[in-house]
């Protein structure tokens, strides 16, 4: 019997004014992403009244594909670019599904 996939909530603010700048840099990680093993969906939303914050929301099989995820050049390269940008640390919070 398999495990339940796992979801993934990443909530990431931009400092005001960087936002277009850390939009940027997160589409990038979009298709590397969804090419990798153990990706189901991964996908990047904008708050509609707070352009400053975005979301991604991801299903993936396993926590070692999460993990292996994080390890990938193309999602440390983001973070490291995207440090400067940050109004504060990325919330990521793994969740499992119930129903």
């Amino acid at each position: 019997m398999s495990l339940p996939p796992v979801r993934v909530i990443a909530r990431i603010t931009a400092q005001p004014g960087k936002e277009a700048e850390l939009e940027s840099i997160l589409r990038a990680l979009i298709t590397p992403t969804r090419e990798e093993a153990g990706c189901i969906s991964y996908q990047l939303l904008r708050h509609q009244s707070d352009v400053t914050e975005f979301t991604f929301v991801e299903e993936w099989q396993s926590d070692a594909a999460i993990d292996a995820h994080f390890e990938t050049p193309h999602l440390q390269n983001a973070l490291a670019q995207a440090t400067e940008l940050l109004a504060c640390a990325p919330d990521i919070r793994r969740y499992t599904i119930l129903v």
